[in-house]
């Protein structure tokens, strides 16, 4: 069962999506559904560690070993940002 619904958005935005119905063939209402159901039915998205932990070879650099030698040697170059 279809119940109605009524929202506003900007008068530019509007223009935009005219245009884009237009373009597609469909009524805003349709467009709208069509959004609504897409948004809804996509599966969450998770994060690839992958793209954060395997960004290369660290050749051999132990960081999280030595961050606090690390640390105290930027601290004393004057190399850390003011707090």
């Amino acid at each position: 069962m279809m119940v109605r619904t009524q929202i506003s958005i900007e008068s530019e935005l509007r223009s935009r999506i005219r245009a884009r119905t237009r373009a597609l063939g469909i009524s805003m209402a349709e467009y709208f559904r069509q959004l609504v159901e897409r948004d809804l039915s996509e599966a969450p998205r998770h994060a690839d560690r992958a793209a954060v932990f395997n960004l290369g070879a660290s050749g051999g650099a132990d960081v999280g070993g030595q961050k606090d030698r690390m640390t105290a040697e930027a601290a004393r170059a004057g190399k850390l940002p003011p707090r």
